[in-house]
């Protein structure tokens, strides 16, 4: 069921037909951050790791609901190597990999989300997001041992990895924009897009994947919507309904 194409939303999507239905559809939901790595600052004392955590336990009781089998890459507070996430989803097959972040900005007044996927049609800007993301390795014990000469701020390091995410790219696409779609006309939500960019954990695993930022911690209507009760679950509803509209372009 590859997708060959990202025109039209009638194009079979990753999803197989027993989707909600009767085998357990595998996805593995990765919570940002996390331990020594609180993820992206906020003057205010909200926590990235703590808000990408909770939208990802709401989201993952929603699908085990509907019959799904969901895997977490960390369910409380613990720090973990981007290899380890991405081993995480590649050992248990999963048909799906999606990764939960928050953003930040020096302009406060910054706000909207979205929805990143692998691939090197990296502007600048796409670019210092990835830069952000990757540089948790940084914090990493042998981390030059473990990547291998990789340098999260060299843009010659993402464009020389290969691309082991090519053959899913069509289809991380169409979920990506069903995501921010939903974002969009469900919470009304400032649409920045879908964009491909050199995310080391997309790039690491071996199918369907999607990196969502929800949105602007520092900008403070955005960051205390993330930081709200009310603002987690409706995201992860958002998400949920997502991976639901993709089962129904089956």
């Amino acid at each position: 069921y590859k997708v060959t194409g990202v025109q039209t939303c009638a194009l079979p999507i990753f999803f197989p037909e027993s989707t909600f239905a009767q085998k357990p559809f595998k996805i593995v939901i990765d919570a940002g951050h996390g331990g020594k790595d609180p993820g992206r600052p906020n003057k205010g004392g909200i926590k990235e790791k703590d808000i990408v955590l909770n939208i990802a336990l709401d989201l993952g009781k929603k699908l085990k609901n509907s019959g799904n089998e969901v895997i977490y890459t960390r369910d409380k507070d613990v720090f973990l190597t981007l290899r380890q996430r991405a081993k995480i989803a590649n050992e248990a097959d999963a048909d799906l990999f999606i990764s939960i972040h928050c953003n930040a900005f020096h302009d406060h007044k910054v706000y909207g989300s979205e929805t990143f996927v692998y691939g090197l049609h990296v502007s600048k800007a796409n670019f210092d997001v990835a830069l952000k993301e990757n540089e948790v390795i940084f914090l990493e014990e042998n981390y030059e041992e473990n990547y291998q000469g990789f340098d999260p701020k060299s843009p010659e390091s993402l464009i020389g990895l290969t691309l082991m995410q090519e053959e899913y790219l069509d289809q991380s696409i169409l979920l990506a924009s069903f995501v921010q779609d939903n974002f969009r006309k469900d919470l009304n939500r400032k649409n920045r897009g879908v964009k491909q960019s050199g995310f080391w954990v997309l790039h690491n695993t071996y199918m369907p994947s999607i990196l969502i930022e929800a949105g602007f911690m520092t900008n403070p209507d955005e960051g205390a919507y993330l930081n709200s009760k009310r603002g987690q679950v409706e995201i992860s509803n958002s998400i949920y309904d997502a991976i639901k509209i993709g089962r129904a372009h089956v």
